[in-house]
């Protein structure tokens, strides 16, 4: 008689319970510090669960703030990602072999321009993207103190996303310019109960549910996601099959998917 061994599947980790071992802390404290600091105070479970989702896709600290999270008017959240964290993006792609910039002056030796230009090691040509003070300079202290920084930093940000693909994710200038994005909600977590010294009116969102801001940020998480099991996460994480109760917009979300699958499986047998 041949024996059968019996294997056991390992359980999954939560990308909560992953990311929190990853720096060393417990997975409510993790939890606890992000919610104080780089989400919006209502962030739900799901949106809190896409947001890490993203981060460890891109591998970013959202403890030193290399990414964070603004309310969207559709009830969800944008990951942000600033300098710092586009600049790990950059250093830490194993394709990348420098970037360099150019800068360019009108005649009286006004800066105008920068081009940034990023050298992949498996690219012949470097990837090059030209921004223009005209068009990217805003009436903000940054803006008026340091131009040549502030646009040295948008032509690196844009020049990466055309070099390396990166999705989901915008800079902080994008997301104050966006109206899709509302930036001055989460400046501060809200002070703890005990130090409200008048009672609160309970207040009853009665907000429809908006469909397509649940599919676009399902679109997001996915393009994010870069295997099945990441997957299966974003999927699980937006309770895509409860949410959606028409047949229309949950046949577009398994499209959606089905489309995600197809493209990482294409890349992995490249």
């Amino acid at each position: 008689m041949t024996g059968n061994v019996a294997t056991l599947e390992q359980p999954k980790r939560s990308v909560l319970v992953s990311m929190s071992s990853d720096y060393g802390m417990e997975p409510g404290a993790f939890e606890a510090t992000l919610r104080a600091t780089v989400v919006p105070p209502n962030t739900s479970k799901e949106q809190f669960a896409a947001f890490l989702l993203v981060a460890k896709q891109y591998g970013l600290n959202p403890i030193t703030k290399e990414i964070y999270a603004f309310p969207t008017k559709g009830g969800g959240i944008q990951p942000i990602v600033g300098i710092d964290g586009w600049m790990n993006l950059i250093n830490s792609h194993p394709a990348c072999d420098g970037i360099e910039f150019d800068d360019q002056f009108d005649d009286k030796g006004k800066l105008t321009a920068i081009t940034a230009r990023i050298h992949r090691k498996d690219r012949q040509h470097p990837t090059m993207v030209t921004e223009y003070m005209e068009e990217c300079r805003r009436p903000t202290e940054p803006w008026t103190k340091w131009p040549a920084r502030m646009l040295r930093h948008k032509a690196a940000i844009q020049c990466a996303r055309y070099a390396f693909g990166f999705a989901g994710i915008i800079d902080p200038e994008e997301a104050e310019r966006s109206p899709e994005v509302i930036t001055g909600e989460v400046q501060a977590p809200p002070p703890p109960a005990a130090a409200i010294a008048a009672p609160v009116e309970e207040h009853i969102d009665v907000t429809p549910f908006d469909v397509a801001a649940f599919l676009d940020r399902l679109d997001t998480g996915l393009q994010a996601a870069n295997s099945e099991e990441t997957i299966e996460e974003v999927w699980d994480a937006e309770a895509v099959e409860a949410n959606l109760t028409d047949e229309e917009s949950l046949q577009r979300a398994f499209d959606m998917k089905k489309a995600r699958l197809t493209a990482i499986t294409k890349a992995a047998a490249k």
